[in-house]
């Protein structure tokens, strides 16, 4: 079965996105350490999964000039990976290799899980990710939380109905502040 990993930036207080809807806040900086580790992990492969907002967000700036400037590797990798938005107000998918999905989140993850193909990592999408949380179908979720308050917005588990229980099986402290965490749900 394919690997799911959501992989999200919290503020220190715990939103993914701030009162206005959005992420500036956790925009890369020109900490070397911090984008090597970008840099490594844009390399890993497999299918990118968005929720219509977050695409929307990512389809305005890795396709441009300025961010094959300043993240040549992550904007290719973002550029030419296969993606996925799931959408039901979204009419169509203009940025490359996208497949636009408007049915059923749970039901369409399940069945891609379950055929051959690298493995899928989830960005932003904080509504997908509770959804597909619950169900039970995130193998892994990596979190870099940014030295930043925003005193209020969206948390990431929005929506959630039970308790999902974590392992922490990763950690990793950068020089500018941010932490990386990686939990695994415990069955």
């Amino acid at each position: 079965m394919r690997r799911l990993i959501a992989f999200e930036h919290l503020s220190l207080d715990g939103y993914f996105v701030d009162q206005n809807g959005e992420m500036t806040w956790a925009k890369h900086d020109h900490d070397a350490e911090f984008n090597a580790f970008t840099t490594e992990n844009a390399m890993g492969g497999g299918v990118l999964l968005f929720g219509r907002v977050t695409y929307d967000l990512m389809a305005s700036f890795w396709p441009t000039p300025q961010a094959s400037q300043g993240f040549p590797v992550v904007a290719e990798r973002m550029k030419n990976s296969p993606k996925v938005v799931f959408s039901r107000t979204l009419q169509h998918a203009s940025w490359n290799n996208t497949q636009l999905v408007r049915g059923d989140l749970v039901t369409a993850v399940h069945n891609m899980k379950s055929e051959p193909g690298e493995g899928m990592v989830i960005l932003g999408s904080g509504s997908i990710v509770s959804q597909l949380a619950l169900a039970g179908l995130i193998d892994e979720f990596q979190i870099i939380v940014n030295p930043i308050a925003l005193g209020g917005g969206r948390t990431l588990f929005e929506g959630l109905q039970e308790r999902l229980s974590l392992r922490l099986t990763n950690s990793r402290v950068f020089r500018n502040g941010k932490v990386f965490l990686c939990y695994e749900p415990i069955a």
